[in-house]
């Protein structure tokens, strides 16, 4: 499947099918089958497939062949079947278009084409719309880590909470369940940006080769800057999820403590009447006790203030 468009006065618009593909500005290709990759290598580009994709050495993700600039980063978005995953995104540039193949879908790629005139070079050309669309990934990465961040706000708030410490254990491992989730989607940004640094990286050193260099080169080094203020932002919110985990852990660990501290006393307070009872269940021939009428009763008394005794001396070293 694939989505093909043009510019039309300052504005992207679909590509009429009707009309050929080659004059498309953008085309964008989803899970390309033979036939579509075969129409594109008609055109002179040919594409890589998602094995060539994956592939993690720098060489095969950044590289010039004849005449074309082939760019691979690793972005977050959801397959198919609606579950997140980060996956490898291949932007393809020339003089004539911008190419790019994916095999999930990454938001930005939805919310682009409709207001790709409002990005700081417009859509005038393929070097404008793959800045433009760059601004856009930047800006989603961004959303993304102010999502989790607030997240982060409610699940630590939720933790320190005076009444957190007699929270159930099922609240608990819910807030550990969320700051997970939130860590990893926080590892798939961080993945973004880094194969993001290094596409505009690449992108820099070739960019004296472009038509617009001059009018490309500021709007680069401040999306470099962006990212790195991201990937200092991302570090931040990794050094605060530690935090929750420590802290969530922490939490579990005083319950536990609490748990085991009441079933001790509660052992102390029986220990002493047990063992009393233990002494006149013993059934000894000689025990002068068990022939008075007041042997019963004096048991329990002495039951009784047995563990009263034990409960106030408990009292008395602060251990309740």
């Amino acid at each position: 499947m694939h989505y093909a468009y043009a510019v039309q006065g300052n504005r992207l618009v679909p590509h009429d099918p009707d009309r050929d593909l080659g004059e498309a500005l953008w085309i964008d290709l989803i899970q390309p089958s033979d036939a579509e990759m075969d129409r594109l290598r008609d055109l002179g580009v040919p594409l890589p497939d998602l094995a060539e994709m994956e592939e993690i050495e720098l060489s095969n993700r950044l590289y010039r062949e004849n005449g074309l600039d082939y760019m691979t980063a690793v972005l977050p978005g959801e397959t198919a079947g609606g579950d997140r995953s980060s996956m490898p995104v291949t932007f393809i540039l020339s003089v004539d278009r911008l190419v790019t193949v994916r095999h999930h879908s990454p938001r930005p790629f939805l919310t682009f084409p409709t207001r790709a005139e409002r990005s700081t070079l417009g859509c005038g050309g393929p070097d404008r719309l793959f800045a433009g669309l760059m601004e856009e990934i930047i800006a989603r990465q961004a959303d993304i880590l102010e999502g989790s961040g607030r997240v982060l706000d409610q699940t630590t708030a939720g933790i320190f909470e005076r009444s957190t410490a007699a929270a159930s254990s099922d609240r608990l491992q819910a807030a550990l369940q969320g700051v997970g989730r939130e860590a990893e989607t926080m590892a798939r940004v961080r993945l973004a940006l880094l194969t993001i640094e290094r596409i505009l990286a690449f992108y820099t050193a070739t960019i004296d080769d472009r038509p617009e260099a001059d009018r490309l080169r500021p709007v680069i080094r401040a999306q470099m800057r962006d990212v790195q203020a991201l990937e200092v932002h991302a570090d931040f919110l990794g050094s605060r999820v530690s935090l929750a985990v420590d802290t969530t852990l922490g939490m579990i660990n005083l319950q536990q403590n609490n748990t085991a501290r009441i079933l001790s006393v509660i052992a102390a307070l029986f220990l002493p009447p047990t063992l009393i009872a233990s002494i006149y269940g013993m059934n000894f021939t000689t025990m002068p006790e068990l022939d008075k009428p007041w042997g019963y009763p004096l048991a329990l008394a002495m039951m009784g203030a047995a563990t009263l005794g034990t409960w106030l001396f408990l009292r008395w070293k602060h251990w309740l």
